[in-house]
């Protein structure tokens, strides 16, 4: 499935949904619902949240086609993928 843009949201110390598919171009809104601090961190370095704070949000835009596995630094087993077509 290919959006135009996109929410991803932490909850019970997971992404959702896991694998999101966007176009160049769009962005992408992590947002936070969890009661503790997560990262968005590429594991090819593409990307870095830095730790998101509970109740806030971080957003990407995606300007390079590919396949960008990420986890939470803070959780290792927090793990997601995003595809830019």
């Amino acid at each position: 499935m290919v959006l135009l843009g996109a929410t991803i949201t932490m909850d019970a110390t997971a992404y959702s949904p896991p694998e999101l598919a966007v176009n160049i171009g769009d962005t992408v809104v992590w947002v936070n619902n969890d009661p503790f601090p997560h990262t968005v961190t590429s594991q090819a370095g593409r990307f870095d949240s830095k730790s998101i704070a509970p109740g806030e949000s971080w957003r990407y835009k995606a300007t390079r086609k590919g396949e960008y596995p990420y986890i939470c630094t803070l959780h290792p087993t927090m793990k997601g993928m995003l595809r830019v077509k």
